[in-house]
Order: C-alpha cells, then sequence, then structure tokens
C-alpha cells in the first residue's frame, strides 16, 4: 500500500487528536443512556490484561465481560478465574464466547454483543489488531505501547484516522493522564506559571530483572516461548524502553505539547546475559531533543539489586516539577520543595475505563491513537538509536524507516531469536 510522507509538524496536526476534554456531539446508534448493558471482550489475557479487565468491571455496573481470546487455555482458565472472583455475575464466557490461537480475535470481532474491546496482546500484535477491530466497528481501550516498529506505527496512524471517520472510541492505557496530581503539575507547566521548559529527565530504573520471565518447559515451540516470555524479544515486547518506560516518555512528551525532533541513544546488556533471557537490553540511556532545542535526558534498567527510580522531572526557568504514581511536588532553581500536591488522588487505572464507557454511552468519541503512535515512535526511536549507535531524526524514523519486525509466518513451531543488537555493526533499516 503507498503511503504518504507524514512531516512531523503534521503528524501533530492531521486531524484533531480528541481529549477526555473534547468530546464531539452524539453520533447516530450511540449506546443508549442508563442501565443498558455493555459488551466488553478480552484479546489477550495476561495478569496486565486480566488487572484491565478488572478495573473496566469497576468503572461502570453496565459492563459485561463476554468474550474472551488467548493463544493458551491456561491464559485464559487463569484469567477467568480471577474475573469470576472480582463480580461472577457479570463475567458471561462462555466455552462458545472463549477462543484460541493467532486468529482467535477475528472471532471476537465477528460479535455482535461486543461493543467494546481491550486489547490486551503483546504490543508486536496490536496494529493489525487495532486496525481489524477499527474496520468492525468497535470501540477499543488498547494497552500502551502501540507498535514495536515504525511500520506498526503508520499502521496506528491509520487506524487513528478511520476511527474518526467511524466516530469510534479509543482509549490507550496511559493511566498517569488521568492521575490528578500529573493533571494539575503539567497545568502549571502548560500555563506557563513555571516559565519556559529549559529541559528534562525520565525514569523508569527498575530493581528487578525476571519481569514476566518463566524458564521454559518441555515440549514449548520457539515460538510458544517466545510468546509465553514475549518481554524479552523485540518483535513482541519493543524491548522494555518501548514496553515499560513508555510511560515516562508519554508524561515528557504531555507536559512539551510535542514528541521529540532527534535522539541520541546507548544500551547494553550486562547483568541478564544468558540465551533464556532472550535478545533484548537490560539498560538504555537516550538524550531526546525537542523542537525548541529542550534536551531531556532518558534513563530506563531492569537489573536485579539495581536502585529504583521511576518518576518524570520537568526543568522550567522558575522551577521544576517532580511526578510518579504516588506524589508531584514543585521545587524552586535551587531544589527547595514549594509546592506538594495534597488534593485527591487514584491511580488513574478505573478513570481511563469510565470515561471510555461514558464516552461509548453518549456517543462522544474519544480518539488517543494518535497520540498513542506518538509515543510509541519516541520510544522506538530510542531504542533503534541505542540498538544501531545512530543518531535518529523523528521525521526519517516515521517517514522513511522500513524497520519491519512481524515474523515471516505465524504456527506454534521453529523460530530462532534474532541475535542480540550490536552497536556500530547492527544495521539501521
Amino acid at each position: 500500500m503507498k503511503t504518504t510522507p507524514v512531516s512531523r509538524r503534521g503528524f501533530l496536526h492531521r486531524g484533531a487528536v480528541l481529549s477526555a476534554g473534547a468530546l464531539l456531539a452524539p453520533r447516530p446508534g450511540a449506546h443508549a443512556a442508563g442501565s443498558d448493558r455493555i459488551g466488553v471482550a478480552m484479546i489477550g489475557c495476561g495478569d496486565r490484561g486480566t488487572k484491565d479487565a478488572i478495573d473496566c468491571l469497576r468503572a461502570d455496573p453496565a459492563v459485561e465481560i463476554v468474550a474472551m481470546a488467548d493463544m493458551f487455555q491456561d491464559r485464559i482458565d487463569s484469567s477467568l478465574a480471577k474475573l469470576r472472583k472480582e463480580d461472577p455475575k457479570r463475567v458471561k464466557v462462555t466455552p462458545e464466547t472463549t477462543f484460541l490461537g493467532f486468529e482467535a480475535y477475528k472471532r471476537v470481532l465477528a460479535m455482535s454483543e461486543v461493543k467494546i474491546v481491550l486489547m490486551l496482546t503483546p504490543p508486536g500484535f496490536r496494529p493489525p489488531m487495532v486496525r481489524a477491530a477499527v474496520e468492525a466497528g468497535k470501540h477499543l481501550f488498547v494497552e500502551k505501547p502501540g507498535a514495536v516498529d515504525p511500520v506498526g506505527v503508520r499502521s496506528l496512524l491509520a487506524s487513528a484516522r478511520l476511527a474518526d471517520e467511524k466516530r469510534l472510541s479509543i482509549v490507550v492505557g496511559t493511566q498517569q493522564r488521568w492521575q490528578p496530581q500529573y493533571q494539575e503539575l503539567i497545568r502549571r507547566v502548560q500555563a506557563g506559571e513555571l516559565g519556559e521548559i529549559t529541559g528534562g529527565q525520565a525514569y523508569w530504573n527498575w530493581g528487578s530483572s525476571k519481569w514476566h520471565w518463566e524458564p521454559r518447559k518441555p515440549g514449548w515451540s520457539d515460538m510458544e516461548w517466545q510468546i509465553r516470555c514475549w518481554p524479552y524479544f523485540t518483535w513482541l515486547s519493543g524491548d522494555h524502553i518501548v514496553e515499560q518506560h513508555f510511560h515516562n516518555m508519554d508524561v515528557i512528551n504531555w507536559a512539551m505539547g510535542s514528541p521529540p525532533v532527534s535522539c541520541l541513544g546507548t544500551g547494553g546488556r550486562q547483568s541478564r546475559v544468558t540465551p533464556d533471557f532472550g535478545h533484548i537490553y537490560d539498560h538504555f540511556t537516550v538524550e531526546y531533543e525537542y523542537e525548541n532545542g529542550v534536551r531531556v535526558m532518558s534513563m530506563c534498567s531492569q537489573i536485579q539489586g539495581s536502585t529504583p527510580r521511576v518518576g518524570e522531572r520537568v526543568v522550567c526557568a522558575k522551577g521544576a516539577i517532580n511526578t510518579d504514581r504516588s506524589q508531584g511536588h514543585i521545587t524552586d532553581p535551587r531544589g527547595r520543595k514549594i509546592y506538594t500536591y495534597d488534593g485527591a488522588a487514584h491511580s488513574g487505572e478505573v478513570a481511563q475505563f469510565t470515561n471510555l464507557i461514558r464516552s461509548v454511552r453518549e456517543g462522544k468519541p474519544i480518539n488517543e491513537c494518535k497520540r498513542l503512535a506518538e509515543t510509541s515512535l519516541t520510544v522506538i526511536m530510542g531504542r533503534m538509536s541505542a540498538y544501531t549507535g545512530r543518531a535518529l531524526k523523528w521525521d526519517w524514523v516515521l517517514n522513511a524507516s522500513t524497520l519491519d519486525l512481524t515474523r515471516p509466518k505465524y504456527e506454534l513451531g521453529a523460530l530462532p531469536v534474532d541475535p542480540v543488537a550490536i552497536p556500530g555493526v547492527t544495521p539501521l533499516v
């Protein structure tokens, strides 16, 4: 398919990205208000996805979980047990509405009773599934990131435009965007209360090295092993800078009002060096440059025994905001704390579903898919720079890179593991 090159500015402004507060007029056929049931389906039934489904149940009493799809029956069984423990009356899944395999999602999308789809698969599967769901007329919650390569990002952009045309909601799993302390501190930055932004830092340094890892069992094919241990394979997770550090760079992009124009990254694999940890890195550092010349240092690691630090800092002429999932405060230029957010606080995890369901019920779509593509490309670009050792420009990665990590075929059989990236050797494509 021929694609039209998109400039960075055009990427930001081609069509309005709808925020939670910028809701449109009701569309014909909007879901009725009140107690009408809303059928929700899960595509992907892992631990994070099950937590999302529970939050969706908690968000609105009209929600019913009506279908589930995954690669493996044990994942569905485990998820279903947790969901039924939460609210057995609203979990309407039956053997006839549970589906297995690489194309199980198509069975879910064919169900007329499904109004909202929770897209909870490993990220490498998401771009074509998001596209198929939008084509099927489903509203979506999509976990982050949305893609693992530039080809996938371009697919998300096309899906975002189609969702606008079809007036569908796509809400993304960026819960910080719904947390009150983040909203208040970012508001102050964007209102200019702290002066011009001069720099920033983003961190996801985690003192753990075995996240969603399990030893390979006899009888597992290469493909099954990689899918079950998906965070350790770039074609599935994007590496942890993409899968996990996405959150922090999304906050930075939010504060900046745009994605970066370029980056230079480094990284490596010093702690998890054996083949049972796949081929991803265990640490990255990336310098991002933004349109106004501001530079932000990004740091993330998954190294057992290292000091953990997860959060963001946006430095302005008159002070800096310091944010994480539990608090938010402002310091003056000398580092003295001058404001601490002490208002209502919550995780944002239920709120994102409350707003999604309200948008569906009222026929006022929220479409965050462009923003999903934007932050996905931000962290993908950082990984590509670290893997290759090359400084990269946003416009080139978005429009010219041909990097496509989809596998030649999808079946539970042999699948060689890609080599560990070596800066200066790994080609830039």
